[in-house]
């Protein structure tokens, strides 16, 4: 399952939906809105995607785990809109007969999600200046808008 929405993540039906009976392990990942990056406050975030482009990207992730790793399923959700401090941005829920191969195909998806797919996000500091970026290209802009437009 690969999504894009603009509606709260339930990681709990996440981690359902790919348990198994022939699978020992799940790995679940969240990612969650920081109040910190580095030494600047962010207040909110929003996130904007290329859904067509991200869909496709987040399919061929999926396809590459279930390559090479022994997996049960595979769950992948990413946050669309403007996201509060402590909201989950992104989920993703791997099942597999074993451990190791669940945490593996795990950190795998979620570093290619952040390096492939493409979804900027527009971190928002309590002074009002506001940065697009992509996280696998930091500094990258957002389409259609100009570096240092909020």
């Amino acid at each position: 399952m690969i999504r894009l929405t603009r509606d709260p993540i339930d990681y709990h039906a996440l981690t359902e939906a790919v348990r198994s009976p022939r699978c020992g392990a799940v790995a679940l990942f969240l990612g969650t809105v920081r109040e910190l990056t580095g030494d600047q406050l962010t207040v909110f975030l929003d996130y904007d995607a290329y859904p067509l482009m991200a869909e496709k990207k987040l399919a061929e992730i999926e396809a590459t785990v279930r390559d090479r790793w022994p997996v049960g399923d595979v769950a992948m959700v990413h946050r669309l809109g403007r996201l509060g401090v402590g909201e989950v941005s992104v989920a993703v829920a791997v099942s597999c007969p074993h451990r190791a191969a669940a945490f593996e195909a795990c950190r795998y998806a979620i570093d290619a999600l952040k390096e492939l797919v493409p979804i900027w996000k527009k971190e928002n500091a309590p002074d009002g200046r506001a940065e697009w970026q992509h996280p696998g290209e930091p500094g990258a802009p957002h389409p259609g808008r100009h570096e240092g437009a909020s």
